[in-house]
């Protein structure tokens, strides 16, 4: 399967305007390189929305969940650097889902992403996650202008630590649909058709709101080695 786990830590957020341009040097030369030099952490990518909101979507995928409650990603949480502390007070409207990868199809990852984020109804919600993981989502790599849709569920609470006081507590997730592709107009008439009061394999489904992103940023743990990231803003003592 694409992605690189069996659990997937999945964040939707705001940025103040006026900060935006700092947060995506920050985010790019110290955060990502920080998140992909723990244990476990496997690949980090940023996504910006082109369409719909928050504007951004960030998705690191984890060798599984015990990973986001290790001691080396808590160790982290709870010593945020100064850069971070500069930073996270400018988030608004923080979505962290601790996430099972309950379902991965297709091969690669597109430019353009779709994120549903929905909530199944208890009595329905096996036979709504069955309908997507057996017939809705495995269709998704042979479609054109399509190449991989992932099924996401939160699966634990995540840990109150000195960055979430910072920025404000975090609202949790409880499940979402990303799909990637090669063509923008493929990808958003594929999530509107999903999203369709009515479509059966999302009978059940409460709480849907979709957006679309292009991909921004993107580092794996294999290209950030051994060597340890700055902790300041380069330029700044």
């Amino acid at each position: 399967m694409p992605l690189l786990g069996s659990a997937a830590m999945l964040l939707s957020f705001d940025v103040a305007p006026e900060a935006i341009d700092e947060h995506d040097r920050w985010h790019t030369h110290e955060h990502l390189p920080e998140r992909l030099s723990i244990p476990g952490f496997l690949r980090g990518t940023r996504w910006v929305a082109t369409a719909g909101t928050p504007r951004y979507m960030v998705v690191y995928e984890v060798q599984d969940l015990e990973t986001l409650s290790s001691e080396a990603y808590l160790a982290r949480l709870n010593d945020p650097t100064p850069w971070t502390q500069r930073v996270m007070p400018f988030y608004r409207g923080m979505s962290r889902g601790l996430c099972s990868v309950l379902g991965s199809f297709g091969c690669g990852q597109g430019g353009t992403a779709a994120l549903i984020r929905f909530s199944p109804d208890d009595a329905s919600a096996a036979s709504l996650l069955r309908a997507l993981l057996e017939e809705t989502l495995p269709a998704v790599p042979g479609s054109p202008g399509l190449g991989s849709a992932h099924l996401l569920r939160g699966a634990r609470p995540a840990a109150m630590t000195h960055e979430q006081r910072i920025r404000g507590a975090d609202r949790g997730l409880d499940s979402a649909i990303i799909v990637t592709g090669y063509d923008d107009g493929a990808v958003a008439d594929w999530t509107q058709r999903l999203c369709a009061q009515g479509l059966p394999s999302m009978r059940g489904a409460r709480d849907v709101t979709s957006a679309i992103y292009r991909t921004s940023y993107a580092l794996a743990s294999a290209e950030v080695g051994a060597v340890a990231p700055a902790r300041s803003e380069p330029g700044r003592r």
